[in-house]
């Protein structure tokens, strides 16, 4: 696969799954932090993961796919700033490490206070992690937590450059 032309999303099938085998992104993550940032957020996953045609959870529902986007994101806590956000992936990562309520009608809704505290760990940890880039990530970081219907108020930023 061309890392560079993210045409193809990385397909995780079901032996990846449960083996927790996160050797489907090494195209990806094999890279540096810098070139990943630099390239934006254009990383789709697509989880291979069968399910009965009656089985009316959600892909984030299931145990087993839920189990290997944890690993993945705690090996790579970073990934969230690289998966594409137009067509759900970071949503759906997201999902799977946040307990929320599901609705046809409405779509995912995170429980308030989980993705609060998520965010807001994940947001000081990818801050702290870029801060010998070149760049600030903080407007992607800011587009991150918007795609999941998070606001920042500027007053974090603040306080994260008085410690």
């Amino acid at each position: 696969m061309d890392v560079g032309s993210r045409t193809e999303p990385v397909v995780i099938n079901p032996d990846a799954i449960r083996s927790l085998d996160l050797m489907p992104l090494t195209p990806w993550m094999g890279r540096s932090l810098l070139d990943l940032l630099d390239d934006g957020a254009g990383l789709e996953l697509q989880y291979n993961w069968p399910r009965e045609a009656d089985d009316p959870r959600e892909l984030s529902e299931c145990p087993e796919p839920r189990l290997w986007a944890l690993r993945a994101d705690a090996i790579y806590p970073w990934l969230p700033l690289v998966l594409e956000r137009s067509g759900g992936s970071l949503v759906q990562h997201v999902a799977m490490l946040v307990p929320h309520d599901f609705s046809p009608s409405e779509g995912i809704r995170f429980v308030p206070q989980a993705l609060e505290l998520w965010i807001t760990q994940r947001l000081m940890l990818l801050d702290y992690l870029g801060k010998d880039l070149p760049q600030s990530q903080r407007g992607n970081l800011l587009q991150m937590a918007a795609t999941v219907g998070y606001e920042i108020d500027a007053a974090f930023w603040t306080l994260l450059d008085q410690s």
